[in-house]
């Protein structure tokens, strides 16, 4: 009660326009972030697909070399999951890994054969892109002599 009449009356807190200010603010800083956040999010999913691949192929080789035997993998993008699977001379799955349903893995063959010398039946270039288009794709290239290159740089 010993405040001046003036400080007892005042109110302190936010008016509507101040908080409609900041809301408006706020949705332009959002606005903003998502576009960059999706492209992030979209270049990750080709990353992760591309190291996913480039293993299953350095398991495939090595099983080959293990087990003296011819060691197939064989990817399938139509599938859902999409999947890639490595198979040995009677077609039974080695192994299975799974990658992002929005990945795509472009080839001109779908399989390929590793061989217990070495070697592969023909060497093969993976692209691997993203539904959404503007991500950066990669490529997996595997050579004649079962070497496995990734690049980054290349068009879908």
């Amino acid at each position: 009660n010993n405040l001046p009449l003036m400080l007892r009356t005042t109110n302190s807190g936010f008016t509507l326009i101040e908080l409609m200010v900041t809301i408006a603010v706020l949705a332009i800083i959002v606005g903003i972030a998502v576009p960059s956040i999706s492209t992030q999010l979209a270049n990750q999913r080709v990353k992760s697909t591309t190291a996913t691949l480039a293993n299953a192929l350095k398991e495939a080789k090595n099983e080959s070399l293990i087990r003296r035997q011819p060691i197939t993998l064989i990817y399938k993008d139509s599938s859902n999951p999409k999947v890639i699977n490595i198979t040995n001379a009677d077609s039974a799955i080695i192994a299975s890994y799974r990658y992002d349903s929005k990945s795509i893995i472009k080839s001109s063959k779908t399989s390929i054969k590793f061989e217990p010398s070495k070697r592969v039946d023909a060497a093969v270039t993976y692209t691997i892109c993203d539904a959404k288009t503007s991500t950066i794709p990669k490529k997996v290239n595997v050579s004649k002599l079962a070497n496995i290159d990734i690049k980054t740089g290349v068009s879908c």
